[in-house]
C-alpha cells in the first residue's frame, strides 16, 4: 500500500485547485476521479466559464488578463465591483441566509484566489458578448460585476488545472470511486477506494471531499428536492451522485445549507438528460430572457422577465419553469432585440419557432393559441414609455399586470418573431456539509473530523434559493485552494 499525505475526491475545478494547493505545501497528493479519463473534469468541464470576484477598477483586471492593450482599455468602461458590493449581492439572492464567516471568506478571497489561479496557469478572457453593451460613446460598458470569463470556458479550465496537475507531480487515478472513510481515535487513517472493480485501501492523514453534490442521483433529488424533479435535465456530469457526502455522514458530518434548493435554469427543451462530453460549454442553457417575455404552455407569464440582471436570476427561475404545466415555458423575442441575443441562440443545437406574424408563430406552438396571443396583445398594451437600455437597469417597465416586468420592457410588434421552448436543467444542490472557513467537515457537535476537509458543491450554507452568477467556480477555487491548504497542513501536524 502507497502512503500518500492528502487524498483528494473528485477531480473539477475545487478538487484540482485544492490538490495543487496541497501540493504546493510539499504534500504527497492523490486525486481519484470516478470518472473515465475521456470524462474527467466534473461539472466544470461543463461550465461556461464566467467566475465572480471583487476589484476595484480596470488595472485590477489587467493584472488578471495581461493581454488587454492600451488601445483596448481604452475603449472599456469598467465600473468596480467592491467586495462590499459583492457581499451585499451575495446576502440579497440568498434573502441574507449566507453563512456570514463562509461568505466573508468567498468575497475577500475572491481576487487573490483568481491571481492565484492565473499563476497556475488558468488564463482569462473578458466577457464581451453577453456582459457587455456598446454605449452611446461607442465604448464597451460592463454591467452585472461579472466581466471575466475563463479562456475556452471548462475545457480550457480542466485542461489548465491539469497540465498544473502534472507539471507537479501529483497522481491521478481514473475510474476510482471512494466508497468509504476509515477512521481511528476518530481520526481519518484511510480511504477505501474501488478502482475499476478492485477494493483498494489508501492510506492518508487528510482527505479532501470535492466530488460534487447530488444533482445526478435521482432518488436523492426526489427525496430533498421533490418528486418534481425525477426527471429533470442534469445539465453536467452524471457521476456526481452524493458519494462525498454519503461517506461523510457515515462517519458523523453535519448537513448545512438548503437541501431543498439547487441552481436550476432555463436551458433548451432538447437538451440532453445528461452533460455531453462532445458538445461542452453549457450550449443549451437560454439566457436572454430579460430581453423578452416567458410564457408557460397555458400562455400565461409567470415571473418578472427584468427583476434583475439575468446573473441574479438565472440560477432560480429554473425551478419557476419546472413549476410550469408539462415543465416547458416558451421564450419570446421579436425582431428588435434578436441580434442582441446571446450567441447560444445561434447555435444548430437551438430548438426555436420563427414566424413573420404573431398569430402564425403561436399557431405553429403546442399551447393554448387564445391565451397565448391574448397575454401577448396585455403584456405591449402595458408597456411604459421610457429610454431602453439593457446595460443598466433602466426601469422601463410595464404597469397592471401580475407580474409587471420591471425592466427592458419593450412591446413585442416587430417581425420576425422567435419562440424558444425550454425546460428546467439541474447544475447543483444547495445542500452539504458544514465546513468552517479552514474547510474543516465538522460533527455534529460543531467539532472538527479530524483529517477529513470539503469544498466546491459539497460546501453548505453559501447559497440559499439562488446564487450570482459565476460565485460557483469562485467558490469552487477559494474553498478548494484553502481545503488543500489546510490537508496538507494536518498531514504535517499528524506525521508519526
Amino acid at each position: 500500500m502507497v502512503f500518500y499525505d492528502v487524498v483528494v475526491v473528485g477531480a473539477g475545478n475545487a478538487a484540482l485547485c485544492a490538490a495543487i494547493s496541497a501540493r504546493e505545501q510539499g504534500a504527497k497528493v492523490l486525486v481519484l476521479e470516478k470518472a473515465p479519463l475521456n470524462k474527467r473534469g466534473g461539472n466544470s468541464f461543463f461550465t461556461d466559464g464566467a467566475i465572480r470576484f471583487a476589484y476595484k477598477e480596470l488595472d485590477d483586471i489587467r493584472h488578471v488578463i495581461p493581454a488587454i492593450t492600451e488601445d483596448e482599455a481604452e475603449k472599456i468602461v469598467m465600473p468596480p465591483y467592491t467586495e462590499e458590493e459583492y457581499y451585499a449581492d451575495l446576502m440579497r439572492v440568498t434573502k441574507n441566509e449566507s453563512d456570514p464567516e463562509l461568505a466573508k471568506k468567498l468575497v475577500s478571497e475572491s481576487y487573490d484566489t483568481i491571481s492565484w489561479m492565473k499563476n497556475q496557469g488558468v488564463s482569462f478572457d473578458l466577457i464581451y458578448d453577453n456582459q457587455s453593451f456598446v454605449n452611446p460613446e461607442g465604448k464597451n460598458q460592463f454591467w452585472g460585476g461579472l466581466p471575466v470569463k475563463i479562456h475556452d470556458k471548462g475545457i480550457g479550465l480542466v485542461r489548465s488545472l491539469f497540465n498544473r496537475v502534472d507539471e507537479l507531480g501529483i497522481d491521478v487515478w481514473y475510474e476510482a470511486q471512494a466508497v468509504k472513510l476509515n477512521q481511528e481515535d476518530k481520526k481519518v487513517t484511510s480511504i477505501i477506494v474501488n478502482k475499476s472493480g478492485d477494493e483498494i485501501v489508501v492510506p492518508t492523514k487528510s482527505v479532501v471531499l470535492a466530488c460534487g453534490s447530488f444533482e445526478a442521483n435521482k432518488e436523492m433529488r426526489m427525496e430533498y428536492l421533490g418528486e418534481e424533479w425525477k426527471n429533470t435535465i442534469v445539465r453536467g456530469t452524471e457521476y456526481n451522485t452524493g458519494d462525498g457526502i454519503t461517506m461523510a455522514l457515515e462517519v458523523g458530518a453535519q448537513t448545512y445549507g438548503q437541501w431543498t434548493g439547487c441552481h436550476s435554469i432555463g436551458t433548451d427543451y432538447n437538451a440532453p438528460k445528461f452533460g455531453d462530453f462532445e458538445k461542452p460549454g453549457d450550449i443549451f442553457k437560454r439566457h436572454s430572457y430579460p430581453l423578452g417575455i416567458m410564457l408557460n404552455k397555458e400562455g400565461k407569464r409567470f415571473v418578472d422577465e427584468g427583476n434583475d440582471f439575468r446573473n441574479y436570476t438565472y440560477a432560480k427561475y429554473g425551478r419557476e419553469v419546472l413549476n410550469q404545466p408539462e415543465q416547458a415555458a416558451y421564450q419570446i423575442f421579436d425582431s428588435q432585440v434578436r441580434l442582441m441575443l446571446r450567441n447560444e441562440y445561434n447555435l444548430e443545437e437551438a430548438t426555436f419557432y420563427e414566424a413573420v406574424s404573431l398569430e402564425e408563430l403561436v399557431e405553429k406552438l403546442p399551447v393554448n393559441q387564445e391565451s397565448f396571443k391574448q397575454t401577448i396583445y396585455e403584456y405591449n398594451k402595458a408597456v411604459q414609455d421610457g429610454d431602453y437600455d439593457p446595460a443598466i437597469k433602466d426601469g422601463k417597465g410595464t404597469e397592471g399586470l401580475n407580474p409587471n416586468k420591471t425592466n427592458w420592457a419593450l412591446k413585442i410588434e416587430n417581425g420576425p418573431f422567435y419562440a424558444f421552448p425550454v425546460t428546467c436543467g439541474i447544475t447543483f444542490t444547495f445542500g452539504g456539509l458544514r465546513v468552517n472557513t479552514e474547510c474543516h467537515v465538522l460533527s455534529k457537535a460543531n467539532e472538527t473530523i479530524e483529517g477529513l476537509f470539503a469544498a466546491g458543491e459539497m460546501v453548505g450554507g453559501i447559497f440559499y434559493h439562488n446564487y450570482p452568477g459565476g460565485s460557483g467556480l469562485m467558490s469552487g477555487a477559494v474553498f478548494g485552494k484553502q481545503a488543500g491548504l489546510s490537508a496538507a497542513l494536518n498531514a504535517t501536524l499528524n506525521e508519526n
